[in-house]
């Protein structure tokens, strides 16, 4: 019975283990248009924008995370702000579109691990299983009573956006469960 709690604590420390690590800044934008407007600012923002529900597209240090069917994140380095925003405007004129600069908006932390799904699990309600919630997929959801964007970057990494008044409550909601976890 002893052998036995001491496996269950070993695999528990296994999959609890996680870092919680904030995010540098970056360029934020939010743009949302038909068809024809998201085609334009794909091409303008060198990340062909993703069609399909809940998915992101990267390349290189750019990524375009689908928020809705006309609504779409992308985010590139903070020192590219200008250049994004240039050529994105440039690209959509006479284009009907919204595109909002909400750079300073969110604050983001890294989730990793192998523990990282079993850690936002503590306070997010969504199955983070690979297979419900595979590498590639993002979704607005909660994390105790705060509204995030969550990206599961690969396997064992997530990127979480909250607003930044609530990024303080976050960290220490995932600070305590991870607390929780590892003793």
């Amino acid at each position: 019975m002893a052998e036995a709690a001491r496996r269950d604590a070993l695999s528990l420390a296994a999959h609890t283990h996680a870092t919680v690590t904030p995010l540098s800044a970056c360029s934020r934008f939010v743009l949302r248009g038909r068809a024809p407007a998201l085609a334009a600012a794909g091409a303008a923002f060198g990340v062909p924008l993703p069609r399909e529900a809940c998915r992101a597209a990267v390349v290189e240090e750019r990524a375009a995370l689908w928020l809705g069917p006309d609504e779409i994140l992308l985010l590139a380095p903070e020192a590219e702000r200008d250049a994004v925003a240039g050529a994105l405007h440039a690209a959509l004129t006479g284009l009907p579109h919204a595109l909002v600069d909400v750079g300073h908006r969110s604050a983001a932390l890294e989730v990793a691990g192998p523990g990282a799904a079993f850690l936002l699990n503590a306070a997010c309600p969504l199955d983070l299983g690979t297979a419900a919630f595979p590498a590639g997929m993002c979704t607005r959801t909660v994390l105790g009573k705060c509204e995030i964007l969550l990206w599961r970057v690969d396997a064992a990494r997530f990127r979480l956006e909250a607003m930044r008044s609530y990024a303080d409550y976050v960290w220490r909601l995932l600070e305590q469960a991870r607390r929780d976890w590892t003793g």
